[in-house]
């Protein structure tokens, strides 16, 4: 070319295949964006303006390494007597257990006697005392149910004649229905003497019904708390 010159290049003005004339063309790598920081500087980065930077928990700095769970029984053995302290003499065993087993009779202890304190969940309030009281002081039919059924099946074990066993088969549905009877006779009788004591009780009847009737199907030595009141007590 005369004087070392090139003549300027056209393709600028030349579009590409498939690109809109108003579309501007391509920008240069300078303007593509840097990549996103990692760690920290991207907690950093993305944290909105106004608020403290996010830190990590003191916690997760203090606790360090988790030990790996044991393989076999040894070594789970061996680092539960690690982790447990010092190993107690016998005698200091026996008498770490004769405190605790002393401990567990004073709450029996006193949970037998009513204590509120002491009772399951379904026995706490006034309103459970006072059924417990009206069931204990009512002669039931209930109370029968558990003798009279395991003598039924002694004898059904004991004699395996047909005309013994025969009788017995039809004996324990009508037990059925009779206990069932009392029960729902029981329950009445409960929740209407709750409603005359207690006229803002929230209980449903059938709950109040259902605990005094199991009540009443327990023998009398065997139910727990025991009972405060004697057989026809008025309560």
């Amino acid at each position: 070319m005369p004087g070392g010159r090139h003549p300027g290049s056209n393709l600028g003005s030349v579009n590409l295949l498939g690109r809109k004339k108003d579309n501007p063309p391509p920008e240069d790598d300078r303007s593509t964006p840097q990549a996103a920081p990692a760690g920290d500087d991207a907690a950093r980065a993305t944290a909105p303006k106004g608020r403290p930077t996010p830190k990590r928990s003191e916690s997760s700095r203090k606790r360090g390494p988790v030990a790996p769970a044991p393989l076999t029984t040894a070594e789970a053995r061996k680092r539960r007597k690690e982790t447990a302290g010092p190993k107690l003499s016998k005698e200091e065993r026996k008498a770490e257990k004769l405190v605790r087993r002393a401990d567990t009779a004073d709450r029996r202890e006193r949970m037998m006697a009513g204590e509120d304190a002491y009772l399951l969940p379904r026995d706490k309030g006034p309103v459970r005392r006072y059924v417990r009281d009206l069931v204990d002081a009512r002669r039931n039919l209930l109370g029968l149910f558990m003798p009279i059924a395991l003598g039924l099946i002694l004898i059904t074990l004991s004699v395996p004649s047909p005309a013994v066993q025969q009788p017995l088969s039809f004996a324990m549905p009508v037990l059925l229905v009779v206990m069932a009877i009392d029960g729902v006779i029981l329950g009445r009788y409960v929740n209407r003497k709750v409603d005359e004591k207690f006229p803002d009780n929230t209980e449903t009847g059938f709950k109040l019904g259902f605990y005094a009737a199991s009540r009443a199907s327990q023998l009398r030595r065997m139910r727990a708390p025991r009972p405060t009141v004697n057989r026809g007590d008025d309560v």
